[in-house]
């Protein structure tokens, strides 16, 4: 068999370019925030110092970038879009020292090979610009066009010539959420430059050039200022800097956690896990805090290409840095409450007498204070509840003799004869009693049934409002004054796409410009009072079913006005006598 006959038989082939950049793109391009994260990188790298990011349709329709940035001349444009083509590497020992944010020189062509690109550009130094066209990574064009300083990338139809993968993207809000937080991670390890998030012709963001903590606050929103706690140290071999949050200010949800290195935004999961054990003295096991911190060090002590999208770094010395993690954020968490410090010789008895909030018996665990009463005395109290109790049930079933127990039977059952046991004589309304504030006993026809009032009133307030949004009818309680709300730009969207639910569970809300919101009435079950709270609450809490549970948005919502009007342990249910 000659040579020419074993090369036409063979099974491996050489895939086309236009093949393999589609093939790329489904690694590197995973929604319409990662095209936002790679165009707003390479307008960092460009020198900008400020930025416009333009939104239709949640990224499916138009994602443009527009930059002030160094710009480029008619030979490097078309380099652009080459796989592989890139200003960041020249030789090998250039990928352990990566200073920049993108490197690869990939992003671009996966891009262009989806979707139809207009790019723009100029430098200072050129008289003239030029305008760059390709539709699914064929060329349209390339001419010289009046063009401001610096680059616009036009990313429009994303995913057209590709339906298979345009199934897959979510709902617009869903994807305009991952668009506002790939613009935050920006925005926030940013601050010196301006930037601006315009989303179907309106302006969710425009940040000026800031310092960090005003930055953080104009993103979150203003109560972020005060409750923001400075961390700061720095090793022979890394620093940290950056921003905690006061447990009071934390949420039901994640979203707003954020670590950076060399200016990198990154997940690290065994960072996140040991800042939150830090948090779980001071909150409960449900809640996140928020956090900014920027580690930076050698790029040679970390791996940065690790990962398609750039997203995971791995560091030289894992252990050395969750120990320095965990040490400063547990010293700025302490620092914060004049947590006393135990240095050798001292004991821990002496150094709490120094401290004012250890003296008052303060134990701070989310909403739950401790007064420092020993154990016998918390008894006594939770004794004292359920004797109260329990001169409830004699108002209704009749006093007990001293020294025997009260069996929640009447007076006048006591002088009747015993019932036969063909005709047992049961009461399921007989009978209940509270424990500890925490949960209702009651007698049932076989033995004894123990509820739970905090699982019990969480699902009545549930049906109450699931049935209400189905019948259309809410009960509504409308508050004396409105109350104008601003929400994070997150929030925001996300009730504008639950508007319509929110209403027929019986809230009265209605929507405004700049993320804002007048409330005037909420669910007859719901407290009157701190309404921002209320909604923003169910608003976490509808994002964590998210992902986790397959309900419908009615459900989901009806949940969390059930959790949050819930009569919770601990609470002492009064009795109504009829």
């Amino acid at each position: 068999m000659s040579r020419n006959t074993e090369i036409s038989q063979s099974l491996i082939r050489v895939l086309p370019p236009e093949i393999c950049n589609k093939i790329a793109a489904g690694e590197v391009v995973e929604r319409p925030s990662s095209v936002v994260k790679e165009l707003l990188d390479n307008a960092l790298d460009a020198g900008a110092s400020s930025i416009r990011v333009i939104i239709k349709g949640a990224g499916k329709t138009l994602i443009q970038v527009i930059d002030n940035g160094s710009g480029m001349n008619a030979d490097d444009i078309p380099l652009v879009f080459l796989r592989h083509a890139t200003s960041k590497i020249e030789k090998i020992d250039d990928l352990f020292n990566i200073r920049t944010l993108g490197f690869r020189g990939e992003a671009m062509a996966s891009i262009a090979s989806i979707s139809q690109v207009t790019l723009r550009t100029k430098r200072r130094e050129d008289a003239t610009g030029y305008e760059y066209e390709l539709w699914g990574g064929e060329e349209k064009h390339l001419q010289p066009a009046a063009v401001e300083d610096g680059t616009s990338v036009a990313v429009r139809n994303l995913f057209y010539n590709v339906p298979a993968r345009r199934a897959f993207i979510k709902t617009d809000a869903t994807e305009l959420r991952h668009i506002i937080i790939t613009f935050q991670q920006a925005a926030i390890s940013n601050a010196d430059v301006a930037f601006e998030l315009v989303s179907d012709n309106s302006t969710i963001y425009k940040l000026p050039v800031q310092d960090l903590d005003e930055r953080i606050a104009e993103i979150f929103g203003k109560p972020y200022k005060a409750s923001l706690i400075r961390v700061q140290e720095e090793t022979s071999i890394l620093k940290l800097t950056g921003y905690i949050i006061d447990p009071k200010m934390v949420k039901k949800t994640r979203g707003e956690q954020f670590l950076f290195v060399n200016g990198r935004p990154f997940m690290h999961r065994h960072l996140n896990y040991v800042i939150q054990s830090v948090y779980n003295t001071w909150i409960r096991p449900d809640e996140y805090p928020f956090y900014a911190l920027f580690y930076k060090t050698e790029p040679a002590n970390i791996d940065v290409n690790v990962h398609p999208s750039k997203l995971e770094v791995k560091f030289e010395d894992e252990r050395a840095v969750s120990t320095l993690t965990r040490s400063i954020v547990k010293r700025a968490l302490n620092d914060r409450y004049n947590v006393p410090r135990i240095v050798p010789g001292e004991t821990a008895a002496t150094s709490f007498a120094g401290s004012d909030a250890f003296s008052r018996g303060f134990d701070f665990r989310g909403d739950r204070v401790s007064t420092g009463r020993s154990y016998g005395e918390a008894s006594a109290s939770r004794d004292r509840g359920f004797m109260h109790q329990a001169d409830i049930t004699d108002r209704i079933y009749g006093g007990s003799p001293s020294g025997k127990a009260r069996t929640g039977t009447t007076s006048q059952q006591a002088d009747t004869p015993e019932p036969n046991d063909k005709q047992p004589n049961f009461d399921k309304f007989r009978g209940f009693w509270q424990l500890h504030d925490q949960y209702v006993i009651s007698q049932t026809l076989s033995g004894l049934c123990v509820v739970d009032q905090h699982t019990a009133h969480k699902r009545i307030i549930y049906e109450k409002a699931l049935n209400a949004s189905q019948s259309g009818l809410p009960s509504t309680q409308q508050l004396l004054f409105p109350q104008s709300i601003d929400f994070s730009a997150s929030d925001f969207t996300l009730l504008k796409e639950l508007h319509p639910a929110f209403l027929k569970m019986g809230f009265n809300i209605q929507l405004l410009s700049g993320n804002s919101a007048i409330v005037s009435g909420v669910p007859a079950d719901i407290k009157m009072g701190n309404e921002k709270h209320v909604i923003e609450s169910i608003l976490q809490q509808f994002q964590n079913f998210t992902t986790a549970v397959r309900l419908g948005k009615s459900d989901k919502l009806a949940v969390g006005v059930g959790i949050y009007a819930e009569a919770r342990g601990g609470r002492l249910l009064r009795v109504r006598v009829r």
